[in-house]
C-alpha cells in the first residue's frame, strides 16, 4: 500500500507541476500582452506631447496675430474719431458759411418744405444771387 501512496503523491505532483507550467505559460501571453499594450501606449503618449506642441505653437501664433489685429484696429479707430471730429469742424463751418450766404442773399425759406429741400434751395439762390451780382460788377466795369 505504501506503494501505492508513493505513486499516489508523485501523480498529484506531476499534475500540480503540469498545473503550474500552464499557468505560467498563459501568465507568460499576459505579460506579452501588457508590453504590446505598453508600447502602444507609449507611442500613444508620444503623439500626444507632439499634437500638444504643435496646439501651442498655434495657439501662441494667434495670440500674436490677435494683438497685431487689435492693434491695428485700435490704430484705425483713433484716426476714424479724429477724422469724424475734423468732418464735424468742417461741417459746422459749412453750416456756417451756408447760413452767411442765405443772410447775404437774403433768401429765406418757405413754410413746407423739408430742411434738405430749403437748403438745397438756399444754396442754389445764394449761388444764383452771387452769379447776378457777379455779372453786374462785370457788366458795370466792361461799360
Amino acid at each position: 500500500m505504501s506503494s501505492h501512496y508513493g505513486v499516489l503523491v508523485e501523480t498529484m505532483v506531476s499534475v500540480l507541476l503540469l498545473l503550474t507550467i500552464l499557468y505560467c505559460v498563459r501568465l507568460n501571453k499576459q505579460l506579452r500582452l501588457l508590453k504590446a499594450d505598453e508600447q502602444s501606449l507609449r507611442a500613444t503618449i508620444s503623439e500626444l506631447v507632439t499634437a500638444t506642441e504643435i496646439a501651442d505653437r498655434a495657439i501662441s501664433g494667434l495670440k500674436m496675430t490677435m494683438q497685431q489685429g487689435e492693434q491695428a484696429l485700435s490704430e484705425r479707430l483713433e484716426r476714424g474719431e479724429i477724422l469724424s471730429a475734423e468732418l464735424d469742424l468742417h461741417l459746422t463751418a459749412g453750416n456756417q458759411l451756408l447760413a452767411r450766404l442765405i443772410r447775404i442773399a437774403g433768401v429765406s425759406r418757405p413754410p413746407g418744405e423739408s430742411p434738405a429741400i430749403q437748403n438745397a434751395n438756399a444754396v442754389a439762390a445764394a449761388a444764383q444771387a452771387f452769379a447776378d451780382r457777379t455779372r453786374s460788377r462785370l457788366s458795370g466795369q466792361a461799360a
